[in-house]
């Protein structure tokens, strides 16, 4: 009943459930608003700061069953990363750092904290660049396209978001934030929203469009929203971002290559933009970063051009 009863609330036909907020929720909540006014985040991102800000303060800042944060010392932030440390990756770990310091940062702000105990949350150790990103054969990727079924709705709107994807590199947020408008068809344009309330304009392929227009004029279902995706199943609304994940999971299954996400078809065209010769600041510009020292970590997938200037191993036994 938990799917129809949240439908039935959003539509106002149910009333909301009533309960009397905790302590700990009255002060996640002021947190939800600072990082949307104060901050100006991300609505998925202020997702995941109030669920590790939940986690943390009800784990640390709970005494004898009462919410008591102005107890928090260093230790607790320490105590509580350690642990995260041991079930997460690096790139998620350097997450909960950030998310704790935007945390304190908060508690301090408003008098929940004596002391800005920011300061006190360690880094974690990383390299940067010393990974090589995760990549995708043209083979493959077409091979996804190949196999996505397009005699149904879902088919032909799987096919349009792989398209964008695998063409134009999009994440997966963007993808779902598509609106109708978005789209210049006359100057063959289309509009991205990403990070940081960011707007791009980029050219639109022909391929593309020819996607989207197969999608918007054969099965887009009846809807009020402007978003461009929506779901083929009632209750019918714009897509989230998650399901741009299930449908490249979909797609790999089909086409019997390992399941990845999303961003491994925009790493793939980031790689095969270079090996067709696309300097660093082209790719930058159709990746949409604002730092091309993140682009520059695609150069390390050019092995062909790597083994050019690489110099030979010193022989063995050499003095």
């Amino acid at each position: 009943m938990r799917p129809l009863l949240t439908y039935l609330r959003e539509v106002a036909v149910v009333p909301p459930v009533q309960a009397e907020p905790s302590p700990l929720d009255g002060v996640l909540e002021q947190y939800r608003a600072w990082m949307a006014v104060e901050r100006g985040l991300a609505a998925a991102t202020m997702v995941r700061y109030a669920r590790t800000a939940r986690r943390f303060l009800a784990e640390q800042a709970m005494v004898g069953g009462v919410f008591a944060p102005g107890g928090l010392t260093g230790t607790d932030l320490n105590a509580f990363l350690l642990r995260e440390c041991g079930r997460v990756s690096a790139g998620s770990a350097k997450g909960r750092v950030a998310e704790l310091r935007s945390l304190m940062r908060f508690l301090h702000l408003r008098g929940h904290t004596p002391m800005r105990l920011g300061t006190a949350v360690p880094p974690v150790g990383g390299w940067r660049l010393a990974a090589i990103p995760p990549t995708m054969a043209p083979s493959d990727i077409q091979r996804l396209l190949d196999h996505c079924p397009r005699e149904d709705a879902v088919g032909i709107r799987d096919y349009a978001i792989l398209m964008l994807l695998a063409r134009l590199g999009l994440r997966s947020i963007e993808v779902a934030r598509l609106q109708l408008d978005d789209i210049d068809w006359r100057l063959g344009e289309i509009a991205i929203r990403g990070k940081g309330r960011r707007e791009d304009r980029l050219p639109l392929p022909s391929d593309v469009g020819q996607a989207l227009v197969a999608y918007l004029h054969e099965s887009r279902p009846r809807s009020s929203t402007r978003r461009i995706f929506v779901t083929c199943r009632a209750p019918r609304g714009p897509i989230r971002a998650d399901l741009v994940g299930d449908v490249v999971e979909r797609a790999c299954l089909r086409a019997g290559l390992p399941t990845v996400g999303p961003h491994r078809l925009r790493h793939a065209l980031a790689g095969e933009m270079l090996r067709q010769g696309s300097g660093l600041t082209a790719i930058s510009q159709v990746l949409r970063h604002q730092d091309l020292a993140t682009t520059a970590l695609y150069a390390k997938v050019d092995f062909i051009a790597l083994r050019a200037v690489a110099q030979p191993w010193p022989e063995t036994g050499a003095a």
